[in-house]
């Protein structure tokens, strides 16, 4: 099975739609991709939620252990994590209720991609949101 991204147009008004994005592997580290990424979001006006183990605050936001501890409703979920650790991320994702899950650029997983669409969320793999964010004129 080989699952294909929705249309840029789908894309596009997923991002001006959403609000939330939680950071599933967001490292406090400004060195690493995730924080970049989740920084540059955050500056374009979404509420970043940051999902690691480690306790505290990325980013000025409290992190949380798992999808299922945060207490509002969450727009995309954004999964830095290597492509055979995908898939639980995405089932705790449509139990949440959240509308997307993006694997960023580098991260595919057909079977959890396909997983999510069939749930009714809006799936992208391999692409980097900040990227497509920036692409579609930084839609906010």
């Amino acid at each position: 099975m080989s699952f294909t991204n929705p249309p840029d147009a789908a894309i596009a008004d997923l991002l001006k739609q959403a609000r939330v994005i939680a950071v599933v592997g967001l490292s406090d580290n400004p060195g690493k991709a995730s924080y970049g990424v989740a920084e540059y979001m955050q500056r374009r006006g979404y509420t970043i939620v940051p999902i690691t183990p480690k306790p505290g605050s990325i980013l000025g936001e409290q992190t949380y252990p798992d999808l299922a501890s945060v207490p509002f409703p969450i727009d995309i979920v954004d999964i830095f994590r290597k492509p055979e650790a995908v898939l639980p991320h995405v089932e705790e994702a449509i139990a949440v209720g959240a509308k997307a899950v993006w694997l960023q650029l580098g991260i595919r997983n057909d079977e959890a991609s396909q997983q999510a669409a069939d749930a009714g969320l809006v799936a992208v793999q391999d692409r980097c949101i900040k990227i497509e964010h920036y692409r579609f004129g930084g839609p906010s």
